[in-house]
């Protein structure tokens, strides 16, 4: 089959690879219809998350058709079904209060001490991110090996189209998560960094949640004018300096809660950020936190920290101070993907949530590692790119 590898920093190819089959009862194969690139994988692309290996088969937001079945899997084949990225057993401590991310079961044995030495424990397997998460050949390919398919993957009705259903995968049920650990209050004013794909779902789901004011930040004029359709006020950092504008526009005391949507490749140039970046360039450090930095100072005292964005190791200059001082509560983690699935699901079909305006481009697969460059040089112009397997070689 035909798929897309990781053969070092800035180098990802259309390979021919063998066709996935079942190792275990529970799995299950299915035939890829839509995968989407999305900004963790930058991560990937530009070298930042450690583990990964020339051939690793690259893609964690996917959905497709259950072409072949384990003994065990509660599927049936033709069915369509998105996959959630992270693996879980559904059986284990973690997985009984569906805390999925943090199921140990998902990550093979020999690959869990990898984790464990950087974070003090296993981490969850997560399809196509490095052999750290458990080394599983991803999503962004003709065929796709699911281990537990009877837990993870969801049944999607006939007649619903992929582009509606298929950030289910991943970065709706992340931008909701994040929203959801922002503790929203109805009236509250929540401030959110960064405006891609998990920011711009996070802006809607505050607003679902009961939020009165969302204040959106970034620096590119697409996505700031994407958060201003779902009612978000906005500041481009690069024309306004952000703590001062928040202030002003709460009457001082600042935001009720913050949304960490950036991570660990922040953008900017001020002055700890710009020396985040050398020390990243020397191999002195690893991520580049301005954002978590900025929202910690920013956020009212008593208030609430979520940050849905992606870190890889250890950070310096963290304002750890002003979080005691000023009472601030931080919740962050890998997305419980499964746990939020199905109320999303239905409120995709009853109309209440959009996914569709994020698409900029859909592409054949084959077309995968110019999509990758689009994304990382381009991302005023592409927000999100879908690939489809036998499109053909024609993007819009």
């Amino acid at each position: 089959m035909r798929a897309l590898a990781w053969h070092g920093k800035h180098d990802v190819r259309m390979d021919t690879v063998d066709d996935p089959a079942i190792v275990n009862p529970r799995d299950c194969i299915i035939k890829v219809t839509s995968t989407a690139i999305c900004g963790s994988d930058l991560h990937l692309y530009d070298g930042y998350i450690p583990t990964m290996q020339a051939g690793d088969v690259l893609g964690h937001e996917f959905m497709g058709e259950v072409v072949e079945v384990g003994a065990k899997s509660t599927l049936k084949k033709g069915q369509r079904v998105v996959v959630p990225f992270t693996i879980a057993c559904g059986s284990c401590y973690h997985c009984g209060k569906h805390q999925y991310s943090a199921c140990p079961n998902g990550l093979p044995a020999d690959n869990q001490d990898i984790a464990r030495e950087l974070y003090g424990h296993e981490m969850s397997g997560l399809f196509g991110y490095s052999h750290m998460t458990g080394g599983y050949a991803g999503g962004q390919a003709e065929y796709v090996r699911v281990p537990f398919s009877d837990v993870g993957p969801i049944v999607i009705p006939d007649g619903v189209e992929d582009d509606k259903v298929l950030f289910l995968s991943d970065i709706l049920p992340t931008g909701w998560q994040a929203a959801e650990y922002a503790e929203i209050e109805p009236g509250d004013t929540v401030a959110v960094w960064g405006c891609g794909p998990v920011g711009l779902f996070a802006v809607q789901s505050a607003f679902l949640m009961g939020a009165e004011r969302v204040i959106a930040i970034d620096h590119f004029p697409t996505r700031l004018a994407l958060a201003k359709r779902f009612g978000a006020e906005t500041i481009n950092f690069e024309e306004t300096a952000t703590y001062e504008a928040l202030m002003e526009m709460t009457g001082g005391i600042g935001p009720d809660a913050v949304i960490d949507a950036v991570g660990l490749e922040a953008h900017g140039l001020f002055v700890d950020n710009v020396i985040d970046q050398v020390k990243a360039t020397l191999m002195l450090g690893t991520d580049r936190p301005h954002s978590i930095r900025q929202a910690i100072i920013a956020c009212r005292k008593g208030g609430r920290v979520s940050m849905p964005a992606v870190y890889g190791g250890f950070v310096d200059k963290f304002p750890l101070g002003a979080f005691m001082e000023k009472g601030l509560t931080l919740k962050t983690g890998q997305t419980h993907v499964q746990h939020y699935m199905p109320a999303l699901l239905n409120a995709i079909m009853e109309g209440k949530i959009d996914t569709t305006f994020l698409i900029s481009h859909r592409m054949d697969l084959e077309q995968a590692p110019e999509g990758y460059k689009m994304f990382h040089d381009q991302q005023n112009e592409v927000t999100k790119i879908v690939l489809k397997p036998g499109m053909g070689a024609a993007a819009i």
